[in-house]
């Protein structure tokens, strides 16, 4: 190659730089450049230790959209010296993967070195194609690094999964983002240029409404930065960050992790009695687009889990959420549904449903197939009483309490106790009641 050549491979790739978008330019160059991320590319890391030994193994890299996994596989091979190849599990075939496998046998071969494929949306991959990867992967032909915004551990095949380290990546916090669009604005070279000016307000608007996804937030950027040049002005407004996103982005995915999380820390929320979270995690999802009767079910779980005794309305209030969504569903639903978040946030808890629900299926474990006692079986016909069945019952409405000294329980069971009454709102009242009950029925002192 001559060295006209060169320079005509240096202007092209000038050319290339210039027209990719703002996210393809500002794409980190070194470890040391990724933003967030520094439980993995910080000093001192596992993962950084792998990437600057030079030789990988291969890996997965698991998190949300916008969180540098491209880049980062990007950084595998150019600190392994290794060729670069992408495909995409959304358009490759179980033969692309197999020719990509070829290539990087040929190239390892000719002594080329070896080569990382880089497979975006691995979760998408069937199980044949999966392990079409397999004999690639285990032998070293390939240094395969997977991306997925899906848990890995239920979307990719044991047997691969099983020759991979799982890294997880994480949203960018404000800071970080902001970190980016700074770098992107004031790099005169990859970033706005000099005829775009855009202030610290501009960024952390951004930066509030992406999510934590660098990308969208350098996308947003760069579309903010066309409006204003079409416009003929040079200073970017939030007005224009605003035309520019069109709405704040929630991130949330119905058959994803981010599903789990957000119930998750909805049902935490209102467990620690905190509605201000609750309603947030609640109008999250909604916003999201999530079935409300999920989220209803939910709730009615929770006032029986988590409220139970110590509030005898909080139940009625959940179910009643739930008919509401049935009757009326969404938009005008989510009234009833922040009705009974709020409520049974700010209810008095009680987990004793749950802890009485354990104890008896531990004593039914102990006390398999248990007697009833003959006072309390069925005495339906006369045959039943002559074999003493029913016999000796007490009835106790015929005691002006309702309250008799009878046993209930089998023989086997007869001195245990399931059910702890709590000490929060109502429930203090009936422990007091069922003290004077438990006396009467001659049972043993609960606590």
């Amino acid at each position: 190659m001559t060295d006209q050549d060169d320079l005509f491979a240096d202007e092209r790739a000038e050319r290339r730089v210039a027209a990719a978008p703002l996210a393809a330019r500002m794409r980190p160059r070194t470890l040391d450049e990724v933003a967030g991320q520094q439980h993995l590319v910080g000093p001192g890391t596992a993962f950084r230790a792998l990437l600057e030994s030079g030789q990988p193994s291969s890996l997965i890299l698991w998190g949300p959209a916008g969180t540098g996994k491209t880049t980062l596989a990007r950084l595998t091979a150019k600190l392994a010296q290794a060729q670069f190849s992408e495909i995409s599990a959304t358009s490759a075939g179980v033969k692309d993967v197999r020719a990509i496998l070829a290539s990087a046998r040929q190239r390892l071969e000719d002594g080329r070195g070896r080569t990382v494929l880089f497979l975006d949306e691995i979760h998408r991959f069937s199980k044949s194609q999966q392990d079409a990867l397999l004999p690639g992967v285990e032998d070293g032909t390939v240094i395969l690094v997977g991306a997925t915004t899906e848990n890995p551990f239920f979307e990719v095949n044991s047997p691969l999964i099983s020759r991979c380290t799982v890294f997880r990546t994480e949203a960018l916090d404000p800071e970080s983002v902001v970190a980016v669009l700074a770098a992107a604005r004031d790099d005169a070279m990859r970033g706005l240029g000099d005829d775009i000016e855009a202030g610290d307000d501009v960024l952390e608007t951004i930066a509030s409404r992406v999510g934590g996804d660098a990308r969208l937030a350098l996308n947003t950027l760069d579309v903010a930065a066309a409006i204003v040049r079409g416009s003929a002005r040079s200073s970017i407004e939030v007005e224009d960050v605003t035309e520019a996103l069109q709405r704040r982005v929630i991130r949330y995915d119905k058959g994803g992790d981010r599903h789990y999380d957000v119930i998750s820390a909805f049902i935490k929320s209102i467990r620690g009695s905190d509605p201000d979270a609750a309603m947030y995690w609640l109008h999250t999802m909604l916003e999201a687009g999530e079935d409300p009767k999920f989220i209803a079910r939910r709730l009615v779980i929770l006032a029986s889990e988590d409220v139970g005794l110590a509030d005898h309305v909080a139940l009625s209030i959940a179910t009643d959420a739930f008919r509401a969504i049935e009757l009326i569903g969404l938009p005008e639903g989510a009234y009833a549904l922040s009705h009974a978040a709020l409520y049974l946030a700010m209810a008095a808890k009680s987990n004793t449903v749950k802890t009485a629900m354990a104890r008896t299926r531990d004593l039914l474990e102990r006390t398999p197939g248990a007697t009833v006692p003959p006072h309390l079986r069925s005495a339906a016909t006369e045959g039943q009483q002559a074999m003493g069945d029913g016999v000796g019952y007490l009835y106790p409405h015929d005691h002006p309490d309702g309250i008799l000294p009878q046993q209930y329980l089998p023989d086997d069971a007869v001195s245990e106790i399931v059910y702890q009454p709590g000490d929060h709102g109502e429930e203090a009242a009936l422990r007091d009641r069922l003290r004077k009950i438990d006396a009467r029925l001659g049972k043993r002192e609960r606590r």
